[in-house]
């Protein structure tokens, strides 16, 4: 049986990079979209992962727009979405959350709390 794969919507190379690191320390196939819009075309171009962190600043097209999407569509709206950002205030939070995020994380973020609140949102099956 493969293992869940995690996606990862993060325009910064370096971010990715570690999360990537965290992701596949965890035991999750680990696929890396850099922008907004190539986030969008995978909901209709691809199976839905186990899980999705997502940045909310990107390029083309923005995190709340891929998360709306998400949320909207019927194979990949019951997706459990991880908002890794650096945007920080309470209402950028608090706007996430109502979007439909399952969690929220800011930047810079600690290692072992990604990994243990990515491991809290994906329901693997035994």
């Amino acid at each position: 049986m493969p293992s869940p794969r995690v996606v990862l919507v993060e325009d910064d190379e370096m971010s990715a990079e570690l999360v990537r690191f965290i992701v596949q320390r965890q035991g999750f196939e680990f696929t890396h979209v850099a922008d907004g819009q190539k986030a969008l075309d995978m909901l209709s171009s691809q199976e839905p992962p186990a899980a999705i962190i997502l940045d909310w600043l990107l390029p083309f097209v923005d995190g709340m727009v891929v998360l709306e999407a998400i949320r909207q569509s019927p194979r990949w709206s019951h997706v459990p979405v991880l908002v890794l950002t650096g945007k920080t205030r309470e209402e950028d939070i608090v706007k996430a959350l109502d979007a439909g995020a399952n969690d929220f994380i800011a930047k810079p973020f600690q290692p072992a709390e990604l990994a243990a609140r990515l491991k809290r949102i994906v329901r693997v099956a035994p």
